[in-house]
């Protein structure tokens, strides 16, 4: 039985909004950007980006976890957190904002949570502040228990354990350490720390009904921070039996989810879910340590005991165990004026907001460089009919795309593709083409303005990784290889932030193929047409023995392996089109000359 959810709250539309702005009065240490509502941005109110010296901390992701990401902005832990509507990772835009408002010279160093969502969009944003001049470095963090080993690329959720990576990286950063050593210190934290959930209940969101899934008497373990179904609906047990299997779900040695064996040094996390009382997270806490102790053979060197990261108001907790040494308690027990870890609330309120910062201009070259000059260089004029060729070719093959689509997806990547291609058509008559830097920034543009879901993003994700390589290559290198490590690029960050590789049944299987063969015939002495037009017959190859793999990334890794194996991957078959018509209309032009 549903019924309407009871809450404190004015517009459901509003909730993140107006809890910020409640949380800039109550702690004078904090700020926000003035952009509502589409950038929700909270930063440390002592932080500048045009003063500050030191590696700045990032985090966020969709809201509705609170303290968690927000709370923990302060000196010692994060420099700021990015806060997306409820359960709804935050956009590009926002994270920019948040860049641009708190990195120094010194760079900025995102802990983003492994949800596929706050993967591309940190990782799209990292792109474009690159580009833009910063220095930004990624950790993702995993340390979800619950549920099996996963299939496929989605890897293991990031759940209460991401707040002490905050800590860790927050303390590191505040000690001076370069971007490189935070990013090493908190990469190694994240691997050292594993968490599992158990509900009484489901969440309810703003202005939605609520749920009795779970039903009376019943509970669940291993389900994740947004009320997704968890490993296993059991009857209610007390709480000594839950922390009991908890605890060795955790430390198992069969799924080896974290480092830990007997006689290690730990850190316990004991975390509400929202709606449970400290009085019950203290009991789950003085039965979890001599647990850890007695059954377990561990020293348990810190407890941590309150509501870090929520789910509403979920009724459960989570435990996290992270191995410990003395550098990871130094990082721990370093001061801190987050207000959630927690801290005092004393100080002066500054202004509760500060303006957006506006984004630096697109490049130090002229407006007028960046729009088609009156007559293009031989190098615009091959790319103009590269562009032209790519982009008609995907629009052609629009309804094979989508018949594709149907059988391994949900039937529109040729819609997709087609109005990307079909706006960088519209758009070309505006295209620095003489410049190829700016032009490839601009084609991600077009892409992006246009083009939705996944594909939208990884196209965006490629373009910005090829204009940032392209921007950094020094103006003596000769064009072609320019461009293959522009190409290696695009297939590098397209694999990190989306997770795929070679033989997971994506675009990358006609790209990685394309570019090693184009690497290859270069290597060997072949001119850059014949390189790039044999590297296009690889692109198809390898697009079209996608037929045979089993798909572990998209929707498609839900299909059958019979009914993937009766047609390629879309998305690579449209990556291999494009590229192979770019092929030959370069020869077409070069013979033409």
């Amino acid at each position: 039985m549903a019924f309407q959810g009871k809450k404190l709250i004015n517009n459901p539309n509003d909730v993140v909004t107006e809890f910020i702005e409640g949380l800039v009065e109550t702690y004078p240490g904090l700020q926000y950007l003035d952009g509502f509502p589409q950038v929700k941005v909270v930063l440390r109110a002592d932080v500048s980006a045009a003063t500050y010296d030191k590696v700045a901390i990032i985090s966020g992701g969709g809201s509705g976890h609170e303290p968690a990401h927000a709370g923990f902005v302060g000196e010692g832990m994060l420099t700021a957190a990015i806060c997306g509507d409820v359960f709804t990772s935050p956009p590009v835009d926002s994270i920019l904002a948040g860049i641009r408002a708190v990195t120094g010279p010194m760079g900025c160093l995102m802990i983003v949570t492994n949800y596929t969502g706050d993967r591309l969009n940190f990782g799209l944003a990292a792109e474009q502040a690159k580009s833009e001049g910063y220095k930004v470095d990624i950790v993702i963090v995993g340390d979800d228990c619950g549920l099996p080993p996963p299939r496929g690329i989605a890897g293991r959720r990031g759940l209460a354990g991401t707040i002490l990576v905050n800590k860790v990286a927050g303390a590191a950063a505040a000690a001076g350490l370069s971007l490189a050593d935070v990013a090493v210190e908190a990469k190694r934290a994240s691997e050292m720390v594993g968490t599992m959930g158990v509900a009484l209940s489901v969440c309810t969101l703003p202005g939605q009904v609520t749920s009795d899934r779970l039903g009376p008497g019943k509970m669940e373990l291993g389900l994740g921070i947004h009320g997704e179904p968890g490993a296993e609906l059991a009857d209610l047990q007390p709480v000594d039996v839950i922390v009991s299997h908890m605890l060795k779900q955790i430390l198992s040695s069969e799924s080896n989810y974290v480092p830990i064996t007997r006689g290690c040094r730990v850190v316990l996390l004991i975390n509400g879910l929202g709606a449970t009382p400290l009085i019950e997270l203290m009991i789950a806490s003085g039965k979890a340590v001599p647990k850890l102790q007695l059954e377990h053979g561990l020293a348990v060197d810190r407890v941590y005991t309150g509501s870090f990261m929520t789910s509403l108001d979920m009724a459960g907790f989570s435990i996290s165990i992270m191995k410990a040494d003395q550098a990871i308690l130094q990082r721990l027990d370093a001061p801190t004026k987050a207000p959630s870890w927690p801290v005092g609330v004393d100080g002066s309120h500054p202004p509760a907001k500060i303006p957006v910062p506006v984004p630096p201009s697109r490049s130090t070259k002229s407006d007028e460089s960046l729009s088609k000059p009156l007559q293009l260089s031989q190098q615009g004029q091959i790319l103009e009919v590269a562009i032209e060729a790519a982009a008609t070719a995907v629009m052609n093959l629009k309804d094979s795309l989508n018949e594709w689509d149907s059988k391994a997806g949900d039937g529109d990547c040729g819609s997709t593709m087609y109005r990307g291609a079909a706006a960088i058509l519209e758009d070309m008559k505006n295209y620095p083409l003489s410049d190829a830097d700016e032009t490839v920034n601009e084609i991600g543009s077009s892409i992006a303005r246009v083009m939705g879901g996944t594909s939208g993003i990884i196209y965006s994700i490629f373009c910005k990784a090829a204009y940032a390589k392209l921007k950094a290559s020094p103006q003596s290198d000769v064009p072609s290889k320019k461009w293959v490590e522009a190409l290696e690029a695009s297939i590098a960050a397209v694999s990190k932030y989306g997770g795929a590789c070679a033989g997971y049944r994506t675009l990358l299987d006609a790209l990685i193929p394309a570019s090693t063969v184009l690497q290859e015939r270069l290597n060997a002495g072949d001119d850059p047409v014949t390189a790039f037009l044999l590297s296009s017959e690889a692109a198809l190859s390898g697009a079209e023995s996608t037929k045979h793999m089993q798909a572990q990334a998209g929707r498609s890794s839900y299909v059958s392996s019979e009914i993937l194996a009766t047609v390629p991957d879309p998305g690579a078959m449209a990556a291999a089109s494009w590229y192979r018509a770019a092929a030959l209309a370069v020869k077409e032009k070069y013979q033409a000359a």
